[in-house]
């Protein structure tokens, strides 16, 4: 890519990261920490500059699906794409949304290829974690199933992104949550993909003093439209971020 082009992307970057609805936001925030995603991406970021376009699948359940929204736009997968555009002008993306409610980690890694080959992802983005925290799936299975996951995406060439669970009233109750989380981290690291702390992120809101029910819906579980929105525009950030050159846009990897 021409470096007029990465320019202006990178101007568009610094101008939607500094938006009153993004950076500014007072509850729509995480860490530069929580928001590194510990990969260069670099298929994802060869694609925007070589090709100029980016193909990204969601994988995941009903997180992905978009369960407890009031409207399909506000789920992550949609927001993400949204926010993407207005950064990277010039650059077309694609987000396709390939979220089944209830599925987990041994459901989602039986259907990786089908989802992922036909949509020629550069980047897959798996939403996964909580349902197998609450149906209580051995640790080390729920490790070698990720594994099996992130080996098919990779092998049709896609860069990978773990997203860990919910920081949510039905996931905080179980009696190892944070261990879920834990096992994820590991297998990001041992596999060489990337990793999205929604976990983390949810719960310094949390900790911040932001109640449950500005994040979540009724059923303590699913995210309600805030919650979909804030870690779709997270999400997007955490990939600008990653894949934009930093001295052309200038920008801090933080919301805060």
């Amino acid at each position: 890519m021409k470096k007029h082009v990465f320019m202006a992307m990178g101007a568009a970057a610094m101008a939607f990261l500094s938006s009153g609805t993004w950076a500014q936001t007072r509850d729509c925030r995480a860490t530069r920490e929580q928001l590194d995603l510990g990969n260069p991406l670099e298929i994802a970021r060869t694609a925007v500059a070589d090709e100029h376009e980016l193909r990204i699948v969601a994988m995941g359940s009903s997180s992905t699906q978009g369960y407890g929204t009031t409207d399909p736009k506000f789920a992550y997968p949609a927001q993400l794409k949204m926010k993407l555009e207005a950064a990277m002008p010039g650059i077309a993306i694609h987000v396709f949304n390939k979220g089944i409610g209830g599925q987990d980690a041994e459901e989602m890694t039986a259907r990786m290829k089908a989802d992922v080959t036909p949509e020629r992802a550069q980047l897959v983005v798996w939403q996964v974690g909580t349902n197998s925290a609450i149906r209580r799936t051995p640790r080390d299975q729920f490790a070698n199933r990720l594994r099996a996951g992130i080996d098919i995406g990779k092998s049709l060439g896609a860069n990978f992104v773990l997203m860990n669970l919910q920081y949510v009233p039905a996931v905080v109750a179980l009696p190892d949550e944070e261990e879920y989380a834990r096992v994820m981290a590991d297998v990001a690291k041992e596999k060489g993909a990337g990793l999205f702390r929604r976990f983390e992120i949810m719960r310094s809101w949390y900790n911040d003093g932001m109640p449950y029910a500005q994040f979540v819906t009724s059923d303590g579980l699913h995210l309600n439209d805030f919650g979909q929105k804030c870690i779709g525009k997270l999400l997007s950030q955490a990939i600008i971020d990653t894949i934009v050159p930093k001295k052309l846009t200038g920008t801090p990897k933080t919301s805060r």
